[in-house]
């Protein structure tokens, strides 16, 4: 293995700084390439077939000009969907992000479990089966909140995102029956971490929340344990979008160590 040779981290924006953090924290030395599918954004409002054919094909295109040693796909969206697919076309190891359905139902105290992501991931058969798995005899709420990604996204361009605002778009969650009961909330969006004090405001000091990030980072520091790192040549990000609206997430990655921002 290169020791020069990248850790590619892909979402469909910016919620995968969240993954990012984490990672820097197990692999400081690693070398690192993030992708943001910013012009495929939302993928939430997409279809299956729609996103499994932009994530697949854009992860080949990105695998062959960046020779990655390992890819993240830091968007639960994309990993719901199209995890299986990426797997069976690229020869790079995979590392996805799912709900972390398991650990909320080791910590709820009420049984009763929120789950917080995009409309394509809470209606995925993927999360059916992590609650028959890990969630068997407790109550799981799903909702659908896209309206955060975007909330997020805002965020970090420095514009003013309000508690108000959250609140609308989460609302959904808590106004089903059973949602006075809440007491664990799962945030199926690598985005909504970036939410998490306006979550907190919004939902009340009794909720946890529950996500991936760290989990992600420990499984990609298993699967290049030993390996050799050479991060001289300088970490960067990479949008399929509009360089002026990327630009403007500079101070983001600065926080994370990118200086370099470039276009696909």
């Amino acid at each position: 293995m290169d020791a020069k040779a990248p850790i590619l981290l892909f979402d469909s924006g910016v919620g995968g700084l969240t993954v990012l953090a984490e990672l820097r924290a197990v692999l400081p030395d690693a070398p690192v390439i993030y992708t943001a599918d910013i012009a495929g954004l939302p993928y939430g409002a997409k279809s299956e077939a729609e996103v499994a054919a932009r994530v697949s094909g854009l992860l080949g295109r990105m695998a062959e000009r960046y020779e990655p040693r390992l890819i993240c796909i830091a968007c639960n969206t994309a990993s719901t969907i199209a995890l299986g697919m990426v797997r069976d076309v690229l020869e790079t190891p995979i590392v996805g992000t799912v709900p972390a359905i398991k650990p909320a139902a080791a910590i709820t105290k009420t049984g009763t479990i929120g789950l917080l992501g995009t409309e394509a991931t809470v209606r995925q058969r993927y999360v059916d089966d992590l609650e028959k798995e890990f969630a068997s005899g407790k109550t799981l709420l799903r909702y659908g909140a896209n309206d955060l990604v975007a909330l997020g996204e805002a965020k970090l361009r420095g514009d003013k995102v309000s508690v108000d605002d959250v609140t609308r778009a989460a609302s959904g969650l808590v106004l089903q029956e059973g949602g006075e009961n809440l007491d664990t909330v799962v945030l199926a969006c690598t985005h909504f971490p970036l939410l998490e004090p306006e979550l907190r405001e919004a939902f009340g000091k009794d909720v946890t929340f529950v996500h991936g990030a760290e989990g992600i980072a420990r499984r990609v520091a298993y699967l290049v344990d030993g390996q050799q790192f050479d991060a001289s040549g300088g970490d960067f990000a990479v949008t399929t979008g509009e360089m002026d609206d990327f630009e403007r997430l500079a101070p983001a990655f600065a926080k994370h160590g990118i200086s370099r921002l470039v276009h696909f």
